[in-house]
Parts: C-alpha cells; sequence; structure tokens
C-alpha cells in the first residue's frame, strides 16, 4: 500500500492568540455574568476581573502586529459585554505607566473618559492635578491619605486599601504583574479597584452601634453587680434559699460582664484599635506568675495546673503584657473549664522548630473538640456542641479574641484535640521585634 502524504494547505495553524480568546474568554464571559446576577457575587466578581485582566494584558503581549479584523472584533465585543456589567474599575499599564485599558466602571469611579487616560502616561506629578489626583494615588498608593497594606510586600498579587477624607472613600486595590518580558523587564500591570466605601461605612456604623450599647449596658451593670457582690459576701446572713438566690445572680452579673468587654474588645478589634504597648518579656516569668494567679480556681475545679519550665533559658519575646496575658488565661481557664475531675493542665514553653518563636502549648485532659469543629474554632460566637452540654453559658467570642491578639503579636495559634482524651493549644510568639507588625490593622 503506498503512503501518500498529507494533501498541502495555506491554512495557517491556529495562533496561540486566538486560542487563548476561544477558550478563555467564554468562560470569563460566563464568569462575570453569573458575577453579575448571583448575590454572591462579590466574591465572585474579584476572582473574574482579576482573571480578566490576566487575560486581557497576555492577549495584548500575544496579538500579533496585525491581527485579523475578525479576532478584533470578537474580543472587543465578548470584553465589552463583561466589563459593562461589572461595578469594579479596572485599568492596565505597561511599564511606562502608560494606560492601555481603561474600563466603563473606572471612567465613573475617577470621573476620567477613557480618551482622557488611553494611551497617556500617569505620573507621581498628576496628584497635583485635581482631575487626575485620585487616579495618581490609586497608581502610586503612597501618595493617598491612608493607605493599608493586606499583602506582604513584593508579593503579587499587592493588595492594598486606600482611605479618603474629603469626600469620604475607601477603596481595595488588587495589582497584577503580567509578567516579565524577553528582556527581564516587566510587561505591564493592571489595577482591580473596588470601591468599598459603603460596605465600610456599614461595618462602622456596626462597630460604633455595638460600642455604644455596651458601654450603655455596662454602667448599670457595674452598678448591680456592685451591689450584688456586696450582698454576696454577706451571703452568711440570708438562709439558704436567699444565698443561693444572690450567689446565682452574682455570677451571672460577672459574665454579663465579661460578654460586654468581649463585644467591646472586638469592636476595638475590627476597627484596628485595640491598642497596643510592646515591650520585651521574659516569657518564663511571665507564665509563672500568671498560673500562680489561676492555680485557686484550679483546685476549687478539682484541676491540676502544672508548668514545665524549660532547663535552659530562653529568648525575650516582644509582646504587651496585657494582651497576652488575656490571651493565654482565657486558654488555661478553658482547659480548666471543660476538663474532667481530678483532670490536668500542663504547660510548657520551649523555642519553636521554624523560624525565631518560642512556642507555648497548653494542654488538658478534657472532653476534646470533635474533629468537625477544628476549623471553626477561632470564629466568633462558635462553641462545640460538647462545650455547650458541658458549660451552657458562654459567648463564643474568647477564641476570635484570643487569635487576634496573638497575630498582633506577630504569631500563630493552633489547636490538636482527640474527643474525650483532651485539646493542646498550641501558638507563637516572636523573639524578633521586627516580625510584630508596626501597626493594627482593621479586619475590614
Amino acid at each position: 500500500m503506498e503512503i501518500k502524504p498529507l494533501p498541502k494547505t495555506d491554512a495557517a495553524p491556529p495562533k496561540p492568540t486566538n486560542l487563548i480568546w476561544l477558550a478563555g474568554v467564554p468562560f470569563l464571559v460566563a464568569v462575570g455574568i453569573a458575577a453579575w446576577a448571583l448575590p454572591a457575587y462579590l466574591v465572585i466578581m474579584q476572582g473574574a476581573l482579576i482573571l480578566g485582566a490576566v487575560l486581557l494584558a497576555a492577549l495584548g503581549a500575544l496579538q500579533p502586529k496585525s491581527p485579523t479584523p475578525a479576532a478584533t472584533s470578537f474580543a472587543s465585543e465578548e470584553f465589552r459585554t463583561v466589563l459593562e456589567r461589572l461595578d469594579d474599575a479596572l485599568f492596565v499599564y505597561d511599564k511606562d505607566f502608560k494606560v492601555t485599558f481603561w474600563n466603563p466602571a473606572a471612567e465613573r469611579l475617577f470621573g476620567l473618559e477613557s480618551a482622557e487616560v488611553l494611551g497617556k502616561v500617569v505620573s507621581p506629578q498628576d496628584a497635583e492635578n485635581p482631575r487626575r489626583r485620585l487616579l495618581a494615588q490609586v497608581a502610586f498608593p503612597s501618595l493617598a491619605p491612608g493607605m493599608i497594606a493586606r499583602s506582604p510586600a513584593g508579593v503579587f498579587p499587592q493588595i492594598v486599601d486606600l482611605s479618603f477624607n474629603d469626600p469620604f472613600l475607601e477603596l481595595r486595590i488588587t495589582s497584577l504583574s503580567l509578567g516579565k518580558g524577553e528582556d527581564g523587564a516587566p510587561i505591564g500591570f493592571a489595577k482591580v479597584i473596588r470601591d468599598r466605601t459603603r460596605e465600610v461605612s456599614l461595618i462602622k456604623s456596626k462597630s460604633e452601634f455595638v460600642t455604644i450599647a455596651s458601654h450603655q449596658l455596662r454602667t448599670p451593670t457595674t452598678g448591680i453587680h456592685w451591689a450584688l457582690d456586696s450582698l454576696h459576701k454577706d451571703s452568711s446572713k440570708f438562709d439558704a434559699n436567699t444565698k443561693a438566690l444572690i450567689d446565682g445572680a452574682f455570677e451571672g452579673s460577672e459574665t454579663l460582664l465579661k460578654i460586654i468587654d468581649d463585644l467591646l474588645g472586638i469592636a476595638k478589634i475590627e476597627e484596628g484599635r485595640f491598642g497596643y504597648s510592646f515591650t520585651t518579656v521574659d516569657i518564663v516569668q511571665f507564665l509563672n506568675k500568671l498560673l500562680a494567679q489561676i492555680i485557686p480556681a484550679a483546685t476549687h475545679a478539682g484541676v491540676s495546673i502544672y508548668f514545665n519550665a524549660p532547663k535552659v533559658g530562653l529568648p525575650l519575646v516582644t509582646a504587651d503584657p496585657q494582651k497576652l496575658a488575656m490571651a493565654t488565661s482565657n486558654l488555661v481557664e478553658n482547659a480548666i473549664r471543660y476538663n474532667v475531675k481530678n483532670g490536668t493542665v500542663t504547660v510548657d514553653v520551649k523555642p519553636a522548630t521554624e523560624g525565631p518563636y518560642v512556642e507555648v502549648t497548653i494542654k488538658d485532659t478534657g472532653i476534646g473538640i470533635p474533629p468537625k469543629d477544628l476549623k471553626k474554632l477561632f470564629t466568633k460566637f462558635f462553641r462545640a456542641d460538647n462545650a455547650v452540654k458541658l458549660q451552657t453559658e458562654g459567648s463564643g467570642l474568647g477564641l476570635y479574641i484570643v487569635k487576634n491578639i496573638i497575630q498582633a503579636h506577630g504569631g500563630r495559634i493552633w489547636a490538636e484535640s482527640v474527643p474525650e482524651r483532651g485539646t493542646t493549644f498550641h501558638f507563637t510568639l516572636a523573639t524578633d521585634q521586627k516580625l510584630v507588625p508596626r501597626h493594627e490593622v482593621p479586619l475590614s
């Protein structure tokens, strides 16, 4: 049998650019429309916009010098359909800061028509021009009145929050590097800008409400607590039933005051104004002193506390003693509260296995935590079912506060548990002051 060669054809193989359009654009359109239509659009939209920016830039880099009219028309039509439905502003610029793409949402946010921006270079000097000031501040975030970095320096995507007072404006900027050319120089960058003004206003209103309500509740609750405290101390004067009533009311007022304080603390944490005062701390001495104060409560509960002090000295940690005591005592008190009769709580401190940290562990022999609940352990208002059955009272706010305190110290916290056998909490503290965040960051 004679094998004949394939017939020649003048048709060129599909170009990489066209393949990307054919595969990427329909997917982007579908995601973009879903983002526009679904209630959870805020989350999906961010991913759609970022993908759109990357595809757009990649296509710009790969596009032939003379693209076919059909390909160009298809690309323009598809992207216009997607971007007109999205609320987040998006613009792309090259290595010289010349704007190469500007979507309709950017026109609305910046008040600049595409004709005023496309093909023009953005520079820091534009901040002196009232019409282009916001654009310059977004392109160069250090020019903005307020800036909070949400990602490590030099790592892409870069995420920063920018705040403006006159007029009030809150923006979240996601900056994407579009790769490097053959010469190693950046091809360009894309910025996705989300207007979070309404969202932040609602969060601030919520925090203000919680703060005001908690302060208003705290004053009368404190007065009630003092009155009950006086009766509690003189409870021997009353009969058994009255004494039990007073004791119950006194404990209830203590619990209420703690919940109010926790709510106030969370409002401050989420606004980034919890107020830390860092200094160097000898962690061994710190734990010795703290545990000595907790031992009476442990003895009353029938639980033994052990502290395994290291045989060799540990480096000093950078910490706020008051906030660290709040976090550590919460963990130890939980280990006592959810323990068993004649149970134990063991506290260890040692150098961490990685990095300039020390690691503190608090291990109990209590009821443990079901595996399904471990991931939710540090979220607001969460309490495991077995914990609720043992202790019906509790707000589920303590571990959320603990986690934020440890993170504000530059450390991390995690837990391991076996139901009915106990739980071990671990947290790290930095021994290098550079690893401790210099400023509190709002959680919004």
